[in-house]
């Protein structure tokens, strides 16, 4: 998909780095990439977390690291009367690069080097709380917080988020392409969807396309795809009374067996287990 270009430069103004607390109805899908690091702190609201080639369920509390041009969204539900709100704070290379040649910061030198593939913590509430009040910060106190918070995360338990063989589309008509089929399979993914209606979207074989797929997202465009319905059934069933059975059609699948098998095969456990752990 096509990731547009922010300018976080002109947003921020006169500041050293650009921190913002936002609230929204729900966050909408915007695939996009900067230059910039980015720490996003979700404060409410769930939906799919999409970075490089990853597509995750995401709710309150999700914190993230975001490397240099790694593309990324999050693409929100709308609830009623439940508003969906996150802190963001986006800081350049140069900005950070006189400091990270200190011997001091080669904690936070190594994690931002790791970012690239974006980095997903565990909630910490003195670290949330340190993030919280940098929006609220000015002047050198605010720069002093930034670099506090990024020595705390620098010595907490991390996970990678993209796969380390994720690559960016560099070509601009590919981008434009690889945008186009994401955000129809987004829409579309509890419907039926062929892999010939897909690849006429961008005007290719089925053979070409499946190989166009795979060397811009990383993954099989069958594995894509259920990637997205597998994800969007453990919400349901965590979050809804509605049955097996109900989920897997829901969610695309034309039987109940193979829903079971692909279910399996991604979580590792059978829906049913699932839904009683509730693991959500």
């Amino acid at each position: 998909m096509k990731a547009k270009l922010e300018d976080i430069p002109s947003e921020k103004g006169t500041s050293s780095f650009y921190a913002y607390r936002f609230q929204v109805p729900f966050f909408e899908f915007k695939w996009h990439y900067h230059p910039e690091f980015e720490l996003t702190y979700i404060v409410k609201g769930s939906g799919y977390r999409i970075v490089g080639d990853s597509y995750e369920y995401f709710s309150a509390g999700d914190l993230v690291l975001l490397g240099s041009n790694l593309p990324h969204t999050w693409s929100g539900i709308l609830e009623d009367d439940v508003y969906s709100e996150a802190v963001v704070i986006q800081f350049s290379k140069e900005f950070i690069s006189s400091f990270l040649e200190l011997k001091e910061s080669i904690l936070i030198k190594n994690m931002l080097e790791t970012s690239v593939r974006g980095i997903s913590f565990e909630t910490n509430e003195v670290i949330i709380s340190k993030i919280i009040g940098l929006t609220e910060s000015s002047g050198v106190d605010r720069i002093l917080k930034l670099i506090t918070i990024l020595d705390d995360l620098s010595k907490q338990q991390a996970t990678f988020i993209a796969s380390n063989t994720f690559h960016n589309v560099v070509s601009k008509k590919n981008e434009m392409r690889i945008n186009k089929v994401c955000q129809f399979i987004q829409s579309n993914f509890n419907n039926k969807i062929s892999l010939s209606e897909v690849a006429n979207l961008i005007y290719l074989t089925e053979s070409n396309f499946c190989k166009f797929f795979k060397k811009a997202t990383g993954k099989k465009y069958s594995d894509y795809l259920n990637e997205i319905r597998i994800n969007e059934a453990c919400r349901l069933l965590a979050q809804s009374e509605k049955t097996i059975s109900q989920i897997s059609f829901e969610c695309g699948f034309e039987t109940l067996s193979y829903f079971n098998r692909v279910f399996l095969n991604k979580k590792g456990m059978t829906p049913s287990v699932f839904k009683k752990e509730k693991l959500i």
